[in-house]
């Protein structure tokens, strides 16, 4: 996208809060769409082709859930959650849908453009290395975030290919939760440490493990990407 403006659809059905992002979204630069209910926010991303989603999950007709749900059946579309719950249910069921981020309202517009400028630069790969982790069964490739699972292309998010590229590239060394949300995450998470327990689970589901290497919980400390 390097030379493009960056699309952005807004999805709230507070048309005061749309407005408000939009305004500070198109002053750095970024071109956006509005919608109100989840219904046209289908339709519209489907004719809009946005580079990235903010998703509020209290919408009329469709909500936000559901609607993370129908794009992640066929696109990895950085979407980062509204909502003004801070509930801890909905957090991490949205981060197991595949959410990339979320944030409770209200929130500070300069942390939203933070949270985007982060998503987007980890969706691109700005400028980043060109290499590919080879493991037995398991090929990690961070210039087109792609991981080839015993000789099949697995489909994950950015946040999901970012934690594992991050591990595989320190093998054997052991990480906390604190420092996975700080190294992969990239800011100061206000949420807990679950986030990296859903994501730790979500890549546990789809890659289960191999032959000389497996992804390992190191209890009372945090996990590991274990090569023998």
């Amino acid at each position: 996208m390097e030379g493009t403006i960056a699309k952005v659809l807004i999805v709230d059905d507070d048309e005061n809060i749309c407005e408000v992002i939009k305004m500070y979204l198109q002053s750095s630069g970024y071109d956006t769409r509005l919608c109100h209910d989840g219904k046209l926010a289908q339709e519209a991303f489907t004719e809009y082709k946005p580079d990235l989603v903010l998703l509020d999950i209290m919408l009329p007709h469709v909500d936000g859930i559901d609607v993370l749900k129908w794009i992640r059946k066929e696109n990895e579309t950085p979407v980062i959650m509204l909502t003004a719950k801070g509930d801890t249910f909905d957090k991490v069921l949205g981060l197991e849908l595949g959410a990339d981020d979320y944030m409770v309202k209200p929130f500070e517009p300069k942390e939203l453009i933070a949270r985007i400028k982060a998503v987007m630069r980890r969706y691109n790969v700005e400028g980043g290395s060109k290499e590919t982790l080879n493991f037995p069964d398991l090929a990690i490739d961070v210039n087109s975030y792609t991981v080839i699972y015993k000789n099949e292309e697995i489909k994950m998010p950015p946040k999901e290919f970012e934690l594992l590229h991050y591990l595989a590239s320190n093998k054997n060394r052991v990480f906390t939760r604190e420092q996975l949300l700080c190294e992969v995450w990239g800011y100061d998470y206000p949420g807990d440490s679950r986030t990296v327990d859903v994501h730790v689970k979500r890549l546990r589901e789809k890659l289960h493990g191999g032959p000389n290497w497996q992804l390992e919980t190191v209890w009372g400390v945090g996990y590991k990407f274990e090569v023998k």
